[in-house]
């Protein structure tokens, strides 16, 4: 696939590296001159351009491009090139880094983003795993259909417990997405069993986050 990479920061540039590592090609571009590391990941296209401008973006060739990631260190520059990326350029998949919580309500499809990561969200939602058993846990927000992916880790007094995954009924809008047990990751089938410490992860809307609980860990 052709990524292109606005913001060539020290998150751009890992995510340009473990890309680059998996095939794909790579355009990481930034307006700050010092951000222009080319050594660093050699492999990868470069552009010095603000890419919150039109020319910038036709300079890169953006309707060329099958994902734009938007990691810069700023939320408005990564709204506004979403934006762009999926309004203009037709982008099939837009990809925003959120840096301050506060904004996440604001990534979502009215801003062409497809999926939003928040970093502090997700380092308080890792917190949150470690000790959270029977807790819906939001891991990160899909904007399509104002979906999440959520785990639980089930508890032993879990009622679904030996139950097979066709014999618990889920809530609408959600599915079960994998069973992580003993370090092994398990693509459920209808005939799987549920066991105590099993971490289920699940794609959900927020209605459905509630329910979730109640079906799997309901508190007393």
């Amino acid at each position: 696939m052709r990524i292109a990479i606005a913001g060539a920061g020290n998150v751009g540039r890992s995510i340009a590296r473990e890309l680059l590592s998996n095939g794909h090609h790579v355009l990481l571009i930034d307006k700050d001159p010092k951000a222009m590391k080319m050594e660093s990941v050699p492999d990868a296209d470069w552009l010095l351009a603000d890419a919150c401008e039109i020319i910038s973006l036709d300079n890169a060739k953006l309707e060329m491009c099958n994902v734009l990631v938007a990691a810069t260190g700023d939320d408005k520059v990564n709204l506004v090139v979403s934006f762009l990326a999926k309004t203009e350029y037709g982008v099939p998949r837009v990809v925003a880094r959120v840096n301050h919580p506060k904004n996440e309500w604001l990534f979502d499809g009215s801003w062409g983003v497809d999926v939003s990561v928040s970093t502090p969200r997700m380092l308080s939602a890792l917190v949150e795993e470690a000790v959270s058993v029977g807790d819906v846990v939001k891991l990160f927000s899909l904007s399509e259909g104002d979906a999440s992916l959520v785990e639980i880790t089930l508890p032993e007094e879990s009622p679904c417990i030996g139950k097979q995954v066709n014999e618990v009924e889920l809530p609408e809008d959600c599915a079960l997405a994998a069973i992580l047990r003993d370090g092994r990751v398990i693509a459920p089938t209808p005939t799987d069993a549920f066991a105590a410490g099993d971490e289920l992860l699940f794609v959900a809307t927020a209605g459905a986050e509630n329910t979730l609980q109640r079906c799997f860990a309901p508190r007393k």
